[in-house]
């Protein structure tokens, strides 16, 4: 749904930024014996001790795969004690009581919102935070972010539209900070159009630009523009519209043969090449474009290397609460035994990271913990 550009409090200069930009072996024969099933959304009712997450919103589906598939191999291991896994998707009813015994809870619906859930409740709530994107200043030190796979984001628009094929970085700036509001003037032969950028967020725009929670694939990708800290007072920035979810192409304004929306690679790739799309999450005529020349995606369906390893890729983590990520009780053993170095997505959930659009981290990369 596309919500209306409204007005917001007169709140300036840098304050604006921040509202803008917050027994595993054993398996190892039983994953064998276990097919992939079909994903569920949000979960049934969990126990008390299982583990399960909220968080952002481009790897909810990966997620829901991963703990269809471990709990699957658990079962087909004849396991019946060890804490099964579930994860809450971004977007639902709002209200939503995570596990057995838990208090109703605001349903996260993006990194921040998911860490600042995490680090407000205990285990009896919530055990890890799907977060795409890196510790950031004012995260609490009592977190560890820890790494599961890679992913890039980039502009996408749609089929048979008017946007060219690749825009450069100064021109995706240019277009969000309302300098470049004509197709012209990226090229004089494109046609004489408004261009129509959006963002993905319960955001306001006004003349000097959004503001307000966003989400995930958008706030990186104003930062991977170099979206300016403060923006001018000259230029009317009320050009870019809003939609509320991302990486999706279902929302009628998006259809607008001139708009243009930051999409996660990835994601694209799990619904328009895995199949893992539903009512709502599914690119429609979105396509990923090329950002300085370099394709987002290959012609085999992955990620392409040279875009990853630019500022447009990300790590994807799952962020933990430090002391029950290093205990030595049976707590911190299910967690590491699902998400360490050593852990069942590390070694086993290589198909369900490439059915879903995400490439594998290098080497022992997948599972480090990094501090915030």
């Amino acid at each position: 749904m596309s919500r209306p550009l409204m007005p917001r409090p007169a709140a300036r200069g840098t304050a604006r930024l921040a509202a803008r930009v917050v027994p595993v072996l054993a398996l190892a024969v039983a994953l064998g014996l276990a097919t992939t099933s079909p994903a569920l959304a949000d979960p049934p009712a969990p126990a008390a001790t299982d583990l399960v997450g909220v968080g952002a919103q481009g790897t909810d589906a990966l997620l829901n795969q991963l703990s269809t598939d471990y709990n699957a191999a658990l079962a087909a291991a004849g396991d019946t004690t060890s804490p099964r896994l579930y994860s809450w998707d971004a977007y639902g009813p709002t209200s939503i009581t995570t596990k057995s015994g838990a208090y109703s809870m605001f349903r996260p619906y993006n990194s921040n919102a998911g860490v600042t859930a995490l680090n407000a409740t205990t285990s009896s709530t919530l055990d890890f935070a799907r977060s795409a994107r890196f510790p950031a200043v004012g995260d609490p030190v009592s977190t560890l972010f820890v790494a599961m796979a890679k992913d890039a984001v980039s502009w996408a628009a749609p089929t048979g539209g008017r946007a060219p094929a690749s825009l450069t970085t100064a021109q995706l700036r240019g277009i969000y900070t309302c300098d470049i509001t004509n197709w012209r003037q990226i090229d004089p032969a494109l046609p004489d159009a408004t261009i129509h950028p959006f963002l993905a967020g319960y955001l306001t725009v006004d003349r000097l630009g959004p503001s307000g929670p966003m989400m995930d694939s958008s706030s990186f990708f104003l930062r991977a523009i170099g979206y300016p800290l403060v923006l001018d007072g000259w230029t009317d920035h009320s050009c870019v519209r809003v939609v509320e979810r991302e990486n999706q192409g279902a929302d009628a304004v998006l259809h607008d043969p001139d708009a243009i929306v930051p999409y996660s690679v990835g994601r694209y790739l799990g619904q328009a090449y895995g199949g893992h799309t539903r009512p709502g999450d599914e690119p429609g005529a979105l396509v990923p474009r090329a950002i300085n020349g370099i394709a987002p995606f290959n012609p085999v369906h992955t990620v392409n290397g040279p875009f990853a390893a630019s500022t447009y890729g990300r790590i994807l983590f799952n962020t933990v609460r430090q002391t029950e990520w290093q205990a030595t009780d049976a707590h911190g053993a299910a967690l590491r035994a699902v998400f360490g170095p050593s852990g069942w997505i590390c070694r086993y959930g290589a198909a369900d990271l490439r059915s879903h659009g995400f490439l594998q981290l290098p080497g022992v990369a997948c599972g480090q913990a990094l501090h915030s």
